[in-house]
């Protein structure tokens, strides 16, 4: 059990909700990295539970959607642990294999324990950007998706947006959605044709977007202010009700703060009390945190 007791959430001090963090613990025996990495991979080398809620408390995040780590591969055991310990707190964003015989099946067993998206890359589809929802493991999942309300989240970038086009015509009620703004400013130049490419998914009525992962995007400096113009072309496509904001802890807090992430949304002085008020929670609210029965 962890040192420090976590209180139970108090919605009127907590009232907002990351979409998006990681969380990692050093202990290694009793939740094993995947084949793939080693424990002098895990940087930060370590990022529990508790030091994230350490992190987002004090400035008024009360419940987070934990995203599964790619530490783990599709072991989702200490997110799912960490789901258990702090149910009103947590849900999750997990990972199943989507080349597995039956990752619809999969899906549908983890809603029962707080999993209400899963996450999609190129790299777990073993395709380029072009063909990545080719495998039809994804049809499965999509299809699942429409029925259980389970998102689809898309760790991709702007190359992979047609096939996001493309299953989201195919499967229209899928919740599909686009992680870290679709990583446009990752190698530091915000592009226009890469932001209309997002805008344009805005025609799909179940995409939405996360805004956020800002220590990586555009200028990658607090107060964040480059991004502004990214944010207002996705307010006026998506409107408030389809933006989400995440923090993308821990990265965000090793060379920056958590306070420096949430501000940005928090003073945008062209947001009304409701739009800020969906961006902060309620987008996040809706998507995830319901009955997972």
């Amino acid at each position: 059990m962890p040192d420090t007791p976590v209180p139970p959430l108090d919605l009127k001090s907590e009232p907002f909700i990351d979409a998006h963090s990681h969380v990692w613990t050093p202990d290694v025996q009793k939740y094993p990295l995947a084949a793939s990495f080693k424990k002098s991979d895990m940087q930060p080398a370590s990022f529990t539970a508790e030091e994230l809620l350490a992190k987002c408390r004090p400035v008024g995040v009360g419940r987070v959607n934990l995203i599964q780590m790619s530490y783990y591969e599709f072991d989702n055991s200490y997110m799912l642990d960490m789901i258990a310990r702090y149910p009103d707190r947590f849900v999750g964003t997990g990972i199943v294999d989507p080349l597995a015989p039956a990752p619809d099946r999969a899906m549908k067993a983890l809603k029962p324990k707080g999993v209400m998206a899963f996450r999609i890359t190129p790299g777990y589809a073993k395709q380029p950007p072009a063909t990545w929802l080719k495998p039809p493991g994804f049809d499965l999942m999509f299809d699942e998706a429409a029925k259980s309300g389970q998102v689809i989240s898309c760790l991709i970038d702007s190359s992979c947006f047609k096939e996001v086009d493309r299953m989201a015509t195919i499967h229209p009620g899928a919740p599909i959605v686009i992680d870290h703004f679709g990583r446009i400013g990752v190698d530091g130049e915000i592009r226009p044709a890469e932001v209309k490419a997002l805008c344009d998914l805005a025609k799909h009525e179940k995409v939405t977007v996360k805004i956020g992962a800002y220590y990586a995007l555009g200028k990658k400096k607090p107060p964040y202010h480059d991004l502004i113009p990214m944010i207002r072309e996705l307010l006026a496509a998506y409107g408030s009700k389809r933006l989400m904001w995440e923090s993308d802890c821990p990265f965000q807090v090793v060379e920056h703060s958590y306070a420096d992430s949430i501000d940005l949304i928090k003073k945008l002085d062209f947001l009304t009390d409701d739009q800020r008020a969906d961006i902060l929670g309620r987008t996040a609210e809706r998507l995830f945190f319901r009955n997972s029965d």
